[in-house]
């Protein structure tokens, strides 16, 4: 059997019960990387050699937009579908051997964690505190619970219970393409099973929100009237917002990193903070933060420190 024709079979009854997110991304792989490389080869011919050449030559002239190379994260998500329809291949019998556990992966460079100042977040706080826009409210809530920008786009005031105080976070949304190949915004349930949480709201901040909630016309917490707002819409206010108060420029996503960082710094155990970010395990939010724990056991072994008596 042709590999493309295994890729086919592959996508249509292995892929197509996981989340269409999912679905969409590896089919993109698959059109625009693999197949046009490996797609004509049979299956059983494919050897180790042959994938970890491919990975190479992605690593050199991979990107189709540009030509040059692709970055090591992008190929090891190439990998990650190549090693799946291997892995299956091998499980039902079509070939005799796994080929793909024999890739040598590039290593991932640690993205950078970006996080605001502590004058920077006071700088934003006061400003949106103050401003008669509620859709910038929603970065005020990021700053506090630490949400992704999907997961606070598809919030729904029926996930806030503001007499409790806690925000229930059982779904995420995005701009991509639907089942029909068509795009719009796209609500889902989160990547993880740990993505679905409660996030406690600080008491601070209901007051704040249940005045928003009474003079909102629209289901979603942060909106555009009626309508909610895109992804990318929410961005680029982000952008421009950073922009007006002289902030240099930070993703998104530097406010749950920001948040992230201050819970640390207020001493919050790892195990909690890891809850509350939705992560699989502790460990991966050790490994994300572990320049901001660093600093944080530096600043109180200094205040120990005060304590000697020289």
């Amino acid at each position: 059997m042709l590999y493309k024709e295994w890729l086919t079979i592959w996508l249509e009854n292995y892929v197509q019960s996981t989340k269409q997110r999912t679905l969409t991304r590896y089919t993109e792989i698959i059109e625009q990387h693999v197949k046009p490389a490996l797609g004509n080869y049979d299956i059983s011919e494919i050897t180790p050699y042959i994938l970890q050449r491919f990975v190479t030559s992605l690593l050199k002239s991979g990107n189709i937009r540009t030509g040059g190379a692709l970055s090591p994260n992008s190929v090891n998500s190439i990998i990650t579908v190549l090693q799946s329809t291997f892995k299956t291949a091998h499980a039902i019998g079509l070939t005799s051997e796994n080929a793909s556990n024999k890739i040598i992966r590039p290593k991932q460079r640690e993205k950078q964690i970006e996080c605001l100042s502590l004058s920077e977040q006071k700088s934003i706080e006061a400003h949106i505190l103050s401003s008669c826009k509620p859709k910038l409210s929603g970065i005020l809530l990021c700053l506090y619970t630490g949400l992704r920008i999907g997961e606070l786009l598809a919030l729904e005031w029926t996930d806030l219970d503001l007499s409790r105080g806690d925000i229930e976070i059982s779904k995420t949304c995005y701009y991509g393409k639907d089942k029909n190949g068509l795009f719009r915004r796209i609500t889902d349930s989160p990547k993880t099973h740990s993505s679905i949480r409660t996030v406690p709201l600080p008491k601070q901040l209901i007051p704040y929100f249940r005045d928003l909630k009474r003079s909102s016309a629209s289901d979603y917490v942060i909106s555009n009237g009626k309508e909610p707002i895109s992804v990318r819409s929410y961005q680029r206010t982000f952008a421009a917002l950073l922009q007006k108060l002289g902030i240099s420029h930070r993703g998104f996503h530097a406010l749950r990193h920001t948040f992230a960082t201050r819970a640390l710094e207020c001493g919050m155990d790892v195990k909690t903070l890891s809850e509350l970010l939705g992560h699989r395990s502790s460990t991966v939010t050790l490994n994300r933060y572990v320049h901001s724990m660093t600093e944080h056991k530096k600043a109180m072994m200094n205040k120990l420190g005060k304590l000697l008596l020289v």
